[in-house]
């Protein structure tokens, strides 16, 4: 039986449904710097480790210039773009009145983390947002994991990561945390089961129920 000190979320495809904005500003930025728009196969594996990696991958030599123009128009079309998973409030309404600390652990930067949450409201549910810019490694690596435990000052072990993406899962693996796979968000489940996910939900308004449910298991 563990109690969840913490639940900790991963933010794009968790928190935010923003597949259509990332994959809007792939498409400009690689449009624009390469000359050729990518397939969208190539790109959704890599949504989830930050965006100088994932162009690192794509086109090394033109990295640099493609983040430039993917977080500029990425800027100019957010607040249009980025949606809002039905039920998120509730769910979150619902840990908080339970007494649940909750943060965000995204590799997106903090900046643009904490608009997309104002944008409807939800960065008031969390009392702590990690984003890329506030460690050396990222997902996969534990590293942003154990950085937000410590400044919550609760043990890795008992808290709970929520996320849709395999680096999610491996990320909470490797520090101990418990992995709950988001299956609402842009991968499939498989993928997240063989990343590591030790639990899953279909929606985040069963969240709370889970939570209660591993909470209770011997």
């Amino acid at each position: 039986m563990i109690k969840a000190s913490a639940i900790l979320f991963d933010l794009d495809g968790t928190l935010l449904d923003t597949k259509e904005l990332i994959l809007a500003s792939y498409r400009y930025a690689t449009r624009k710097v390469l000359g050729r728009q990518l397939p969208d196969e190539q790109i959704l594996p890599l949504i989830g480790i930050p965006l100088v990696d994932q162009m690192r991958h794509l086109a090394a030599e033109h990295a640099d210039e493609l983040v430039k123009v993917y977080r500029a128009h990425n800027a100019q079309v957010h607040d249009k773009l980025v949606q809002y998973f039905e039920g998120t409030r509730e769910a979150l309404d619902v840990l908080r009145g339970e007494g649940r600390r909750l943060a965000v652990v995204t590799s997106k930067r903090k900046e643009p983390a904490c608009r997309g949450l104002a944008r409807f409201g939800l960065q008031e549910y969390f009392e702590l947002i990690i984003g890329s810019d506030d460690t050396a490694k990222h997902k996969p690596d534990p590293e942003p994991l154990f950085v937000a435990a410590e400044r919550l000052a609760v043990p890795i072990d008992t808290c709970f990561y929520v996320g849709d993406s395999p680096y999610d899962m491996q990320a909470a693996r490797a520090a101990g945390a418990v992995a709950i796979a988001a299956l609402w968000g842009m991968f499939t489940h498989d993928t997240l089961l063989q990343a590591g996910a030790q639990h899953e939900t279909s929606t985040i308004t069963t969240l709370p129920t889970l939570i209660q449910t591993i909470e209770s298991t011997p």
